[in-house]
């Protein structure tokens, strides 16, 4: 299909998951002196197969895989064998550049077998004309903490919510988003559980109306939720967790230390106590991550290297 096409450019995003026969995929990249723009969403390029290593704390990726700490025992390990076979493969690809979509995984890529490429970070845009303050905030005592995932998984940080809902008073609300159906079963009284919609007015509606929006994230790249939340002029708490801190400066949010719990609590009240403001949200958003303006980063590189 690459060869009836003829294209000018080829552009990899997420290849892997089982369902790409990426050793074919290489040796033809490898073969064709076609310009290749690969964007890194996750860790998987350059490592023996974890998407993310900082939930481990694990480095082994720097020189070489192998015991893999997030290895299920319910299969072998691989990751050894699949660190070089990909080292080996990507090496014989000449025209490959790298755009990650945080500074953390061009950093990581620094220190990575891939360290030699082109390395162009540009971060994720979002359609700030459709992620917009809907609503002002409600007035009634209330203050609202916000959490939004696809897929609350145990480094989304679901458990941390629980225990600062023991932390906080009846007045704090807390809203997540994204559960499935056991997930709400399970919460405590004083947090509303909701599963993922796909109805985005609905979720610009929380996004607005939220005091707060808390990624307690362990293990991420650049989470789009945060800029979904700034773009509708909420500020933003985040763990220290790969890139999420990029999305937030001192006028938008506030950063702490991965688990820290009882810092979190403070943040929160810290952040009613202090309000910051929905229109540097808003201002920073618009900035710094609408579509449009990302896009035309990659239109930019798209000229260089043709």
């Amino acid at each position: 299909k690459i060869q009836n096409i003829q294209p000018d450019i080829i552009h990899l995003h997420n290849i892997h998951d089982h369902y790409l026969n990426y050793p074919l995929l290489f040796d033809f990249l490898a073969n064709n002196n076609i310009p290749v723009v690969w964007t890194l969403h996750d860790c998987w390029a350059f490592t023996g197969g974890c998407m993310y290593y900082d939930l481990y704390q694990c480095e082994k990726w720097k020189n070489k895989c192998e015991h893999c700490p997030e290895h299920r025992a319910l299969f072998n390990d691989y990751t050894e064998k699949q660190y070089e076979l990909k080292k080996e493969w990507l090496s014989k690809i000449k025209t490959l550049v790298y755009v990650p979509v945080s500074n953390w995984i061009a950093n990581s890529l620094l220190q990575s077998h891939q360290k030699y490429r082109p390395i162009i970070t540009i971060h994720n845009g979002i359609d700030t004309n459709l992620f917009k303050p809907s609503s002002s905030k409600k007035n009634d005592g209330k203050f609202r903490i916000l959490g939004v995932a696809a897929v609350w998984s145990k480094r989304k940080g679901l458990e941390d919510f629980i225990k600062l809902r023991s932390l906080l008073p009846p007045e704090f609300e807390i809203t997540i988003i994204g559960l499935n159906n056991s997930q709400i079963k399970s919460l405590p009284s004083g947090i509303k559980g909701m599963s993922r919609t796909t109805d985005i007015q609905e979720l610009v509606k929380y996004y607005s109306e939220a005091d707060v929006f808390v990624n307690p994230t362990y293990s991420d790249n650049f989470p789009t939720t945060n800029i979904e939340a700034l773009s509708c002029g909420t500020p933003i708490i985040t763990y220290r967790t790969g890139g999420s801190p990029e999305a937030i400066d001192d006028k938008t949010g506030i950063v702490i230390d991965q688990g820290d719990v009882n810092a979190l609590y403070s943040a929160i009240l810290n952040m009613k106590k202090q309000p910051l403001s929905t229109e540097d949200c808003r201002k920073r958003a618009e900035s710094f991550f609408d579509k449009d303006k990302c896009f035309n980063k990659y239109l930019d590189l798209y000229k260089s290297l043709l």
